[in-house]
């Protein structure tokens, strides 16, 4: 029970962290210095200090959507595991559990989002709905081409088993790595990333996620800005769980090849930023049908 109860503290503590790995690789890739190692901890910081203002126009929907959305991706980070760490509360049928928890959270993000009144939120509402459409079906095939595969049906089984094995010495690599594949992709869309959507971008037209959240400020951001931190390192866990081919005989090393695991996985996703540009929004539904194509292949597979 201490490693799980370690990799949920060293995920409320480091997961801002892998944000900051991905600005500082993406300014090294630019010939800049970059911000601060711990810049998302002093954004977080100075909106906890600043006040909230509501608009008139708001319901209850708008002031609850950031504390639903922390507790729901908190929800989702309790069954989630790490290579060979077990979740802090694993069962039978998690991986469905950890579904439905990111998809309340995005429902709230929309509907808040909605709730404001103004155009372009309801912009980037609606881009958010047809993206996540997609990228859900991608996960929920290859969590469920993952599962049959290894004959269990949970997130913990699942990665303990895909851990021990690895997918490049297993018979059952080639599934493996076609859920890794689309696993990527689910994990660039889902957390506002290139080539999916710019984190940086400032204008209102091409925005997705950011757009939602414009009219939130003070401590109801760092919220949201937390929140998203904590998702990255729940479907990084997940991919990194399934990609990653090393197993050790104690415990603290297989916590330890994890972290390094994902924070492989923030330079990773900072080098595809760096040579990528942002896909047109006509083209973005496309990558995520190919990602689902890639976890119906693994389940096709696994079925034959």
């Amino acid at each position: 029970m201490i490693f799980p109860m370690l990799h949920v503290f060293l995920a409320l503590i480091a997961s801002p962290l892998l944000l900051s790995v991905i600005n500082r690789t993406k300014a090294f890739f630019g010939g800049r210095t970059g911000a601060p190692i711990l810049q998302p901890y002093l954004d977080i910081a100075k909106l906890l200090r600043k006040g909230t203002v509501y608009s008139r126009t708001t319901t209850w929907i708008f002031r609850a959507a950031p504390s639903v959305e922390l507790a729901s991706v908190m929800a989702a980070l309790a069954v989630t595991p790490l290579g060979a760490i077990p979740a802090l509360l694993p069962f039978q049928g998690d991986l469905v559990f950890l579904a439905y928890s990111l998809g309340l959270m995005r429902f709230f993000t929309v509907s808040a989002a909605l709730d404001t009144g103004s155009a372009f939120c309801g912009m980037g509402a609606s881009r958010e709905v047809q993206f996540s459409a997609l990228a859900e079906v991608a996960l929920l095939v290859g969590l469920a081409a993952a599962a049959c595969l290894f004959r269990v049906f949970s997130l913990t089984d699942i990665c303990r088993q895909a851990w021990a094995a690895g997918p490049v010495s297993w018979e059952g690599g080639g599934t493996l790595l076609l859920v890794a594949a689309s696993f990527l992709v689910v994990l660039l869309a889902e957390n506002s990333r290139i080539p999916v959507d710019d984190p940086n971008t400032h204008l209102e037209l091409t925005m997705i996620h950011e757009v939602m959240i414009l009219d939130h400020g003070g401590p109801d951001l760092a919220f949201i800005e937390y929140a998203a931190a904590l998702k990255f390192w729940i479907l990084g866990s997940l991919l990194v769980s399934l990609a990653l081919p090393l197993r050790f005989a104690d415990p603290l090393p297989d916590l330890a090849a994890g972290l390094i695991g994902l924070f492989f996985l923030a330079v990773t996703v900072g080098v595809i930023e760096s040579v990528m540009a942002r896909l047109k929004l006509v083209r973005v539904p496309q990558l995520l049908v190919v990602a689902g194509v890639l976890s119906f292949l693994a389940l096709f597979d696994v079925m034959r």
